[in-house]
């Protein structure tokens, strides 16, 4: 997309962009339980994988299932705040939709959890084989 006739890129818009969107992350964490339950479970994950030495390729794996469940968790902040702007008393339809935006993160949160099987157990399975030896 282009800018319209006239409007010269700005490095100043594209820093104070840079600031709206960390305020909305800002706005997720100070408002949302279940984002800062995802922020705590990245955080472990990624310790894990830093004591675990994962590969580059698993990097990658960890790193965008974590993106995708703390994206979507932003989104459905989202879709529940302008949910609750247009229709402040409940409708069942205003419900379905913020049905529908849980579902994507808990849909995301379960994969992830999946991958997060996959690329951890080998390592878990030989770090517990290997600590019974020392015993």
């Amino acid at each position: 997309m282009q800018a319209p006739a006239g409007k010269r890129f700005s490095l100043r818009e594209r820093m104070c962009s840079f600031s709206f969107a960390f305020k909305g992350i800002a706005t997720a964490v100070s408002t949302q339980h279940n984002f800062r339950i995802h922020l705590v479970a990245f955080v472990l994950v990624i310790a894990a994988a830093v004591i675990f030495g994962i590969s580059p390729f698993e990097w990658c794996i960890v790193l965008l299932a974590s993106a995708l469940v703390l994206s979507l968790e932003i989104v459905n902040t989202a879709f529940e705040f302008l949910v609750d702007m247009v229709s402040p008393q409940y409708q069942e339809k205003a419900g379905r939709i913020k049905d529908l935006a849980a579902a994507a993160v808990l849909v995301a949160a379960i994969l992830a959890a999946a991958a997060g099987l996959i690329v951890f157990t080998k390592y878990i399975l030989v770090f517990f084989s290997t600590s019974s030896v020392i015993r």
